[in-house]
């Protein structure tokens, strides 16, 4: 989805890089971090998205 909408990101596998579940609170996958917060947990809506990167 963030593809489709333009948005840059990294993907992070929290199974390869433990170190972000300290950093973050992640308990629903996917966990997005947008600078540095964790704005969204599980699957975000398109309109949510689109709000927040507008």
């Amino acid at each position: 989805m963030l593809d489709k909408l333009g948005i840059k990101y990294d993907l992070i596998d929290v199974t390869e890089k433990p170190e972000y579940l300290k950093k973050y609170p992640i308990f629903t996958a996917p966990g997005l971090v947008i600078n540095g917060k964790l704005e969204f947990t599980g699957i975000p809506k398109k309109e949510d998205l689109e709000k927040k990167f507008s």
